[in-house]
């Protein structure tokens, strides 16, 4: 009953804008700046290019047993999957791919949208989120905040191989920029000694694989959750806020309203410029030749807008750094833009890991050395024997 109310809701705000204003003031989308005047179409085809995902009904039960849709629930995590898609467009695709209706597109863009579907074994799944937030105190079926979300993706990327990211989710406010360097050259995990000392000698040499990547430096998804105010924004942070999404690195933000998640890509003026994951719609899986029917995954129709000062104080910003030049000029970008300002900063960015936190060590993927089933199956082989043993022994 819970879910059927949630069916077909979509959010109506009251400070909801439809159209663009006549004006000439630049919209920012994502670290590229479009003017109203001149490319408004451009600016529309550059919203459609991300992958929008929304609340989905009808996919197989989480768990099981649980929930088949995510409407009422699932905002957050949409918008999570949200900004990780965009962070795998620009490793795979680069920030200025743009996409059609209809158009035939590479099969790294479809690999892409295969993570994400609504499939138990896809690893950037609501499925796969909502179980990974158990281990997060949250029941499947209940809200995540910002926060909580990042922490999820951070797990789940451990277990994603064909992207490879280094997931850095920021504490205290603070971006520590040699836990930052020490993980994102961290060699990747191999079960051989060989291949981990081969590929520390690619690394040494810059060598590039076959994708084109340097195998030295993984790609960094950096995330920043924050805590802009108390009940509401503080104005203070306002041009900072908006001065992140300038950055060629941003992802955007994750935030919006008590319950009610947004993925914020852009801003005009005083507007903040998002994609609303609060429209039902129906399970899409691949087809048998990998390919997905994905025009349910692009919004077409304008983006929604709403006043800064009506946003929840609790955000995570996201940025994405391919290689390590891209990090460095972030840091440069954060240095002379964010921390210029002399009152209260809205995060902090130090050279070295603070003395008085726990020593910071690379998250790396858990051993699984046996499964639930092997583990019941050795087990009921060893009261064989002893049955056997027994039998023998009277």
């Amino acid at each position: 009953s819970v879910l059927s109310r949630y069916e077909n809701q979509i959010t109506i705000l009251s400070d909801y804008l439809e159209e663009f204003p006549e004006t000439d003031e630049p919209v920012w989308i994502l670290g590229r700046q479009h003017h109203l005047n001149t490319d408004k179409s451009k600016l529309l085809l550059d919203v459609s290019a991300r992958l929008w995902f929304t609340y989905r009904r009808k996919f197989s039960p989480i768990g099981g047993t649980g929930p088949s849709s995510d409407a009422g629930w699932g905002c957050m995590l949409r918008c999570g999957q949200m900004m990780l898609a965009q962070a795998l467009i620009c490793r795979h695709l680069g920030r200025d791919w743009q996409w059609e209706k209809h158009k035939k597109q590479p099969e790294e863009y479809h690999r892409i949208l295969r993570c994400f579907l609504d499939r138990k074994d896809c690893c950037y799944s609501i499925h796969q989120m909502a179980q990974m937030g158990v281990g997060e105190g949250k029941s499947i079926g209940e809200w995540f905040g910002p926060n909580t979300v990042a922490q999820v993706l951070k797990k789940l990327a451990l277990f994603d191989e064909w992207n490879s990211l280094a997931v850095y989710v920021s504490m205290d406010n603070t971006v520590v920029i040699e836990d930052i360097k020490k993980m994102c050259w961290a060699p990747p995990q191999s079960s051989g000694a060989a291949h981990s000392s081969a590929h520390l000698h690619r690394s040494a040499l810059g060598h590039k694989n076959t994708a084109g990547f340097c195998t030295g430096w993984k790609p960094l998804l950096l995330i920043i959750p924050l805590r802009l105010g108390i009940n509401h924004i503080n104005p203070v942070y306002i041009d900072a806020f908006k001065e992140c999404f300038k950055m060629p690195q941003s992802l955007g933000a994750l935030g919006g309203k008590p319950n009610n998640a947004y993925y914020f890509i852009g801003f005009l003026g005083n507007e903040l410029i998002y994609l609303d994951p609060h429209t039902t719609q129906s399970f899409v899986d691949s087809e048998e030749n990998g390919t997905v029917d994905d025009e349910s995954f692009h919004c077409q129709q304008a983006p929604h807008r709403m006043k800064i000062m009506n946003l929840d104080p609790s955000v995570a910003l996201g940025f994405f750094c391919k290689e390590e030049c891209d990090f460095d000029n972030w840091c440069a970008l954060v240095q002379k833009e964010i921390l210029k300002q002399q009152s209260l900063r809205m995060f902090e960015l130090v050279q070295k890991h603070p003395p008085h936190w726990p020593p910071f060590i690379p998250p790396a993927k858990p051993e699984v050395t046996t499964t639930g089933a092997e583990l019941i199956e050795s087990t009921d082989k060893l009261f064989d024997m002893e049955e056997e043993f027994e039998i023998l022994s009277v």
